[in-house]
């Protein structure tokens, strides 16, 4: 058997890696990094300048704790060469792994040209593959609004901040969403002033109000300016910066303003019609539980799928197409459940959650207990002079099933495994308060707000 993909982000590289373990014959074809663009041109990157903010506000933590420190300075040229050293070498670990597995990788960029046909433009000319099964998981790229006038100068999109050529005095970050914050947080953390253009009334629109709150606390606290109720519609060079013009009239000055206003997928150009594909009015590719297309020997994945749009969501589907591929649905399996996928937010303090939302189930009139703790009674988040935050479960009042849960604080993108795992396996509530927990730790908080 004969398997094409095209795109060797999360999804492409797991489905390939499988796949080959499975005996299949594998080509995967990537045009910029194996590893996926979105992986290791935003996710990475993204995270490893938090983590240098997250070292330099850290200073003010250890203070508190008795360490005398006269606070950081931040080496921008000495940031990159770092994240490109990491980019580096997880492209290296990906690379080895396909090819350990005798997996074709093919450099260049490729399109359908009819339901089993493939064909990639290298450096060395035009290759066609005859396939059995197809996936296509290109990704996406940041959506560009008709009125900004994108420079990678002062106008940037979140690829031109990693590092950007100089540690911008007043960031405008237009977009209160994941990524916004995450970037606020970020150059809040290095030393710049910052405005957060907040088209709703809370930032996260689609989170906890509670969960919210906390994290606009802590941005007021360092001195973030939240403009809330505006929206973009506009931006103007001036002399030594730009302007952001709101909706309702309002005017924001800054040095250099971020666009984090979502993202479009990449399907134009890849003979998605011509082969029978259907495709969306937005751009994705409607899939099934198996993420097969209408066709249904090709199957779409990651971002393109217009699902969650998480590398770990990825990488599982990548899973179950190659178990699909194969044959593997003949037998009993778990299908991927997208309401059950746990997500962070790498902000300071960190946010996750996983499951059922508290609103979403007043919403729709469904009983649930719901038990919260602070990290302020945690003697492990009092050590660490840092008790921002809580945990939140959800469960079921008659079952005690643990039905959801949301996390504030330190390390809550770790700790909310344990709810994924209680969530994706039907466990109660007795069962963590029943689980015996390291002491003084976090995870103590998550038995106490479940017993």
């Amino acid at each position: 058997m004969r398997f094409v993909i095209i795109g060797g982000g999360p999804a492409g590289n797991q489905a390939a890696t499988d796949a080959a373990r499975l005996g299949v014959e594998v080509t995967l074809v990537e045009r910029d990094i194996v590893g996926g663009a979105a992986n290791l041109w935003d996710c990475i990157p993204s995270k490893a300048m938090i983590a240098t903010g997250g070292g330099v506000s850290s200073l003010e933590r250890i203070a508190g704790m008795g360490v005398m420190s006269t606070g950081g300075t931040v080496d921008l040229a000495v940031v990159r060469d770092r994240i490109a050293g990491i980019t580096r070498h997880l492209e290296e670990a990906n690379t080895n792994i396909l090819t350990s597995q005798d997996v074709e990788l093919v450099t260049g960029s490729a399109r359908l040209v009819g339901p089993h046909r493939v064909v990639a433009e290298t450096a060395e000319g035009e290759r066609e593959f005859v396939a059995d099964a197809i996936l296509v998981s290109t990704g996406s790229r940041p959506r560009i609004p008709e009125w900004a006038l994108l420079d990678a100068d002062r106008v940037l999109t979140t690829r031109d901040a990693y590092p950007p050529k100089v540690l911008p005095e007043h960031l405008v970050v237009i977009g209160s969403g994941v990524t916004g914050v995450e970037f606020v947080h970020m150059f809040a953390s290095l030393g710049s002033q910052v405005t957060l253009i907040v088209s709703r009334e809370q930032v996260l629109p689609l989170k906890d109000p509670e969960v919210a709150a906390v994290l606009e606390a802590d941005f007021s606290r360092r001195g973030v300016r939240l403009l809330k109720g505006a929206r973009a519609v506009g931006i103007d060079r001036t002399e030594d910066g730009l302007t952001v013009r709101c909706d309702d009239g309002r005017v924001v000055a800054g040095s250099h303003a971020l666009l984090a206003v979502g993202s479009i997928p990449n399907s134009d150009g890849l003979g998605l019609t011509e082969a029978g594909v259907e495709v969306d009015a937005r751009g994705y590719v409607p899939i099934n539980h198996h993420c097969q297309t209408n066709v249904p020997h090709i199957y779409a994945a990651g971002d393109l799928s217009g699902k969650l749009p998480l590398s770990s969501v990825a990488s599982m589907q990548g899973r179950k197409i190659a178990e699909h591929v194969v044959g593997g649905h003949s037998v009993a399996h778990r299908h991927l459940n997208y309401d059950n996928a746990p997500s962070a937010i790498f902000t300071e303090p960190e946010i996750a959650d996983v499951g059922l939302a508290e609103a979403d189930a007043f919403a729709v009139g469904r009983k649930i207990r719901v038990t919260k703790v602070p990290f302020a009674s945690s003697s492990r988040a009092l050590i660490a002079n840092d008790p921002r935050g809580f945990v939140k479960i959800i469960s079921d009042p008659a079952t005690g099933v643990v039905l959801g849960g949301s996390i504030v604080g330190q390390h809550a993108a770790e700790l909310i495994s344990v709810l994924a795992v209680a969530v994706t396996a039907g466990l109660r509530v007795a069962d963590i308060v029943d689980s015996m927990l390291v002491h003084p730790t976090l995870s103590e908080a998550l038995a106490e707000a479940a017993e």
